[in-house]
């Protein structure tokens, strides 16, 4: 999303929810400025891409052991 300085100094804390979940964009004169964004959304990301890494038919433990070897 993009908003302009102007909206959000009027609205500051309505970007502030919404920056929760997405980022959001903040021009200044038709320029972006600045970029509103979660500090956990990397963290979110990174271990949605981890899903699934681990087949189901393992345990946690086996998985561990199996890393550990691999050294």
């Amino acid at each position: 999303m993009s908003i302009t300085a102007t909206e959000l100094k009027e609205n500051l804390g309505k970007y502030l929810q919404l920056a929760a979940t997405e980022d959001v964009y903040i021009t200044r004169n038709g320029r972006v400025v600045a970029k509103l964004t979660s500090p956990y959304q990397d963290l979110v990301m990174a271990a949605k891409s981890l899903a699934g890494i681990i087949p189901a038919d393992i345990t946690l433990e086996e998985a561990r052991a199996e890393r550990l070897s691999s050294k």
